[in-house]
């Protein structure tokens, strides 16, 4: 029986299907077909990162806005504007900025350095114009290397075709962005600055115009460096013209095909961009005009990224959340794999009376049936709105301070409310984090506490569904808002004698600041329960691990459990005080990561770790283990599945004393990390013959769960 799969309530691409749509009308019925489960599954159930970018494609909308001489974006594709004039943006591995979080993630991994030590300018340096170029370097040295051999080949060789396939693959990722001027804009931009800055390096002035030259000695022995004459800098050339006129041509034909509105100027800046030739350099430039035109495009580009990371940020930080949640499942030989299943929807949507509906005829079709294939047993709901008081009002502002901006696409605490009380009946264990930003961060709980928290989840405690609610804190900083400041580049002046040079002036230099990038507890907190139920992910880090049990009763805070079964992430900060611990210790709450100083056996923790694993159901004096929920979870759906729906006769043997028997079974097998039943723990059960009830007890140490379920009786049976 699978004991992982995950529900994640958040719309990925409005463009795609989603859980709603799926089920359609449910009206007089009461689950769903086998058929529908299936297209359920093949749509919007996802088992890797690799898996999830393809089904959802996530995208970014842009347009051009001549009233306002700017470019706009939105995570919706705007209905008021014609097609043609909206480009689409590809968040995949092919896109700058994620490409740079997801390898700075992996470099924070393989590093594993606190914030306040590491690099992150090294690796924003990714997006900047010179680094992309850098990138587009490569892709033209792997074009050239493919088309040499494509045209060594005779037309028919089986081996010249597939050269062909690469060159094809090749040149459809270099022609996504011939109609996206912002990609295009870093080309440009470096582009301008080699004609501008041509031979004089790549910060020092440039000179008069560059002429070729030779280095000779003369008759007497002196070093001179003699201007190249045309003929011979031709001749130079003419070992590549081939090559380079083949695909120069090549490029023109692809982008013209490609493009209904042609621009010579980005045709030919395709051309010098992905095939440039030595002769093809023009002597002599319009110096004014081209500087004018850099500082044009450093300035618009800086703009548009500026406004691109705002519109983009809420969906990156999805992104990552899944990758972080996949990242948990570090292991060898795979087992219980986690599943990720996207609704595809906004939570408010979800949990709107005329909805809600169409989520339960799902779930009583996953989770209220005898057969575990397809049962839910986790939910992740991020982005939980927070509403942190802000200090007295300002009569006038003086000097420069953060603008509050209400963040889009935030979830109500009172749609969470409605959430759990509908998935009460299905034992749904959901775990949920708070809005990203300054106030959820490590530092932030590391000088301020967790109280602020606890007040913000009192309406969901002491109600039915309190215990399958988890507050996940704090989320993981993937860069510091402090830190995230990237140079693009400087600007270009020229000096009296017509010479162009990059300026050092302080207000020449073209900064960006992505404003902190970060990702939702919640997504963590599943990810490595998610992991820690499979057999194999526990049996590579304990030894006494059974492989007949998944991981419900894997208790994270005891003994060195949280040490060997850390998470993928990097310590941020060098822990929490002591008065900080204490006032989480105090009564448990939430399910708390540490980014604590750690040892296990001289081996040094460099990752984060899992403080405190709790819901919110509460005794009184403290909050409760998560696994004592999951436990009782697990013993209803073995007990379901052995007594074929809760049969008596069978739920009799289920119980008995007989060796054989699954009770008997747990009882002596209890020496296990993942064992049913540990030391202290009891099962017992009674029947309520007069109103068919079979009363489950559960007792772990020193607190008892009771289980409830109905009967089903054989004819004449009362």
């Amino acid at each position: 029986m699978q004991t992982n799969r995950t529900i994640l309530f958040a719309e990925i691409n409005p463009e795609r299907l989603n859980l709603l749509t799926m089920i359609s009308d449910v009206r007089g019925k009461n689950s769903l077909d086998d058929e529908k489960i299936k297209e359920i599954n093949e749509t919007l159930l996802v088992g890797s990162l690799d898996e999830f970018m393809e089904k959802f494609s996530p995208v970014v909308y842009s347009w051009c806005d001549a009233g306002s001489g700017s470019i706009q974006y939105s995570l919706v594709k705007p209905e008021h504007i014609p097609e043609n004039c909206i480009t689409e943006i590809p968040l995949n591995e092919n896109n700058d900025l994620l490409n740079m979080l997801i390898t700075l993630l992996d470099t924070k991994r393989a590093q594993g350095v606190a914030n306040v030590d590491f690099g992150f300018a090294n690796v924003m340096d990714m997006i900047s114009p010179r680094k992309i170029m850098e990138d587009i370097r490569q892709v033209r040295r792997e074009i050239r290397y493919t088309y040499e051999k494509y045209a060594e080949l005779d037309e028919e060789d089986p081996k010249r075709l597939d050269l062909g396939d690469t060159l094809n693959y090749q040149f459809e990722q270099a022609s996504q962005n011939y109609n996206n001027v912002l990609a295009m804009l870093p080309l440009a931009i470096e582009d301008s600055k080699t004609r501008l800055l041509l031979g004089s390096g790549e910060a020092k002035q440039g000179g008069p115009d560059f002429k070729a030259g030779l280095l000779s000695l003369g008759e007497d022995g002196e070093l001179k460096i003699l201007e190249m004459k045309q003929e011979e800098s031709t001749e130079l050339a003419v070992v590549e013209d081939e090559i380079s006129t083949s695909l120069t041509e090549a490029f023109k034909e692809d982008y013209d095909a490609l493009n209904e509105e042609k621009s010579d100027y980005v045709r030919e800046l395709v051309v010098r961009t992905f095939c440039p030739l030595s002769t093809a350099m023009d002597s002599t430039i319009d110096r004014e005009t081209e500087m004018r035109h850099y500082n044009q495009y450093l300035e618009f580009y800086k703009k548009s990224k500026d406004d691109f990371v705002k519109a983009v940020k809420p969906l990156i930080e999805k992104i990552l959340g899944v990758k972080a949640f996949f990242d948990q499942y570090q292991v060898k030989e795979k087992g219980m794999q986690p599943k990720l299943l996207i609704t595809n929807t906004p939570l408010d949507m979800m949990v709107k009376s005329s909805n809600l509906p169409r989520l339960l005829a799902y779930l009583n079709t996953t989770n209220d049936k005898n057969e575990f294939d397809n049962t839910i047993w986790f939910g992740i709901v991020p982005d939980v709105e927070l509403n942190q008081t802000d200090g007295g009002k300002l009569q006038r502002v003086r000097f420069a301070g953060n603008r509050k901006v209400e963040r889009q696409g935030t979830n109500s605490m009172e749609s969470l409310a409605t959430l759990m009380n509908a998935l009460l009946p299905y034992r749904i264990t959901t775990f949920f984090s708070f809005c990203t930003g300054e106030e959820t961060t490590f530092s932030y709980i590391a000088t301020e506490g967790i109280q602020v928290f606890k007040e913000k989840c009192l309406p969901l405690m002491k109600k039915e569904y309190s215990e399958f609610v988890v507050p996940c804190i704090p989320n993981a900083t993937i860069i510091p808002k402090d830190k995230s400041g990237l140079v693009l580049d400087r600007r270009i002046v020229m000096d009296e004698s017509g010479n162009t040079a990059l300026s050092n002036e302080k207000e020449d230099i073209l900064k960006m600041w992505l404003e902190g990038i970060y990702v939702g507890a919640a997504y963590e907190a599943a990810g490595i329960v998610a992991a820690w139920q499979c057999p194999e992910y526990l049996k590579e880090r304990f030894r006494n691990t059974s492989m007949e049990y998944p991981g419900v009763r894997f208790d994270v805070e005891a003994d060195d459990n949280a040490l060997l079964a850390a998470t993928s992430m990097t310590k941020e900060i060098s822990g929490f005080t002591n008065a900080i611990k204490n006032s989480i210790n105090h009564t448990g709450f939430g399910f708390v990561f540490s980014s604590d100083n750690a040892k296990y056996k001289d081996r040094e923790i460099k990752n984060i770790t899992v403080y405190k694993a709790r819901n919110l159901l509460s005794n009184g004096s403290e909050f409760e283990p998560i696994y004592k929920t999951l436990v009782v979870t697990y013993i209803e759906r073995m007990l379901r599945f052995s007594s074929g729906d809760f049969k008596q006769d069978k739920i009799l043997k289920f119980f008995s004393s007989n060796p054989s028997s699954q009770k008997s079974r747990w009882d002596t097998d209890r020496s296990h990390v993942n064992s049913i039943l540990q030391n202290g723990d009891e099962l017992d059960y009674t029947i309520d013959e007069k109103y068919g009830i079979c009363n489950v007890q559960v007792t772990f140490a020193n607190t008892t769960r009771n289980l409830k379920v109905q009967l089903t009786r054989k004819a004449g049976e009362k």
